[in-house]
Parts: C-alpha cells; sequence; structure tokens
C-alpha cells in the first residue's frame, strides 16, 4: 500500500495561488472566518509528513522563521505545519534547515515523491510548490487535489497561477465544502487526460 499524496492548495476564484506587491489582501485574501480556519487546524493534526519544494520552503522560513515577528500562540495553523515531519525536496538549498523537523532531499521531486510514497506510513501532504506538484501531477503521483477557493477575483494583482503549464486532466470530485458561507474546499482526484 502507498501513502496517498494530498495537494493542497489555495486559490482565488480566477485561479492565482498568491498576490503580487500591489495587492493588499494579507493573509487567505482576509476572507479567512472561524469554520476555515478550524477546518484547517484539524486537517492539520492529523499525523501526515509535509512535502515542500525549495521555492515554498523558503516562503515559509521568511514568514516563519526566527526574526520574522511571528508567533506560535497567535498562529496554531502555521505552528501545527512547521512542527510536522517535512521532506524538503531541492537541488539548491543546503542544509541543515533552520526547521524543526525538517529533512533535506536532492533530486528530482518525481524520484523522491515516489520513493515516499512507497515507505511513508504517513499520508503526505504539500502544501503551495506550485512547479513541483504540476511535475507530481504530470507522473500520476498525486492522488488528490484539495483546492480551497477564496472568494475573491485578483485579475489585477493575481500571481502564481496554480494550474498554469499544467498538463490536461480529467477530474473525479470526492469533497466538497462550504465554509463560513464562502470560501469553497474542492477535493479531487486527478487523472490525466487523453
Amino acid at each position: 500500500m502507498t501513502a496517498v499524496y494530498t495537494f493542497d492548495v489555495f486559490c482565488s476564484l480566477d485561479g492565482f495561488g498568491s498576490y503580487g506587491e500591489d495587492g493588499d489582501w494579507g493573509g487567505y485574501w482576509g476572507k479567512q472566518g472561524p469554520e476555515f480556519l478550524d477546518r484547517r487546524l484539524a486537517q492539520y493534526e492529523q499525523q501526515q509528513r509535509l512535502v515542500l519544494g525549495a521555492h515554498t520552503f523558503r516562503d515559509f522560513t521568511e514568514y516563519l522563521g526566527p526574526g520574522s515577528g511571528w508567533s506560535e500562540a497567535g498562529d496554531p495553523i502555521n505552528a501545527r505545519m512547521k512542527n510536522m515531519p517535512t521532506t524538503v525536496v531541492s537541488t539548491t538549498l543546503e542544509g541543515p534547515l533552520d526547521w524543526p523537523d525538517a529533512t533535506l532531499v536532492s533530486g528530482d521531486a518525481v524520484d523522491v515523491v515516489t520513493r515516499l510514497k512507497e515507505e511513508s506510513e504517513l499520508p503526505l501532504r504539500s502544501h503551495g510548490s506550485l512547479a513541483m506538484n504540476r511535475s507530481l501531477m504530470a507522473a500520476g503521483l498525486v492522488d488528490r487535489v484539495q483546492v480551497t477557493i477564496f472568494p475573491v477575483i485578483t485579475g489585477r494583482t493575481g500571481e502564481a497561477p496554480v494550474f498554469g503549464g499544467a498538463a490536461d486532466f480529467d477530474l473525479e470530485l470526492l469533497e466538497s465544502r462550504t465554509l463560513d458561507g464562502h470560501t469553497q474546499e474542492l477535493v479531487y482526484r486527478p487523472t490525466l487526460h487523453g
């Protein structure tokens, strides 16, 4: 039995994973509510291994690392994420990593995740890491795509199109829920189209 791999990503309605310097939205585009926050905390309280690419890991260390002003007490979701066993896949980073339970693995993400899926006793979850996860989807290694769509359109300030440059996929809807009356969480099983 191989470990289930979930690609977990946030986006605006128009498909952007973040906003640029001209955007003044704030975290979660300012649309987080109590149901969303409770749901995220519950998802990250489950035993699992986080898998991150180098770019997302650098962003996380900038936002959650020493000197950032971030506090575990005020942010239980990111505190849980930061303290999960984590595999960082990179050909550019050098260790040791300043992260509580992180392992740096150099190499191609497809090879690394293939091995992780075979060896891990825990489910695997990756948040963000867009380019890495698009290549993992193309290789058939992503079992679930969890997309949380926030009720915003970021046509002027949107950056990082979540599926820009991805292969074509058919999606089987596994779960859907509305959080706080306006945020959609959709979980799909992707299959390469064609």
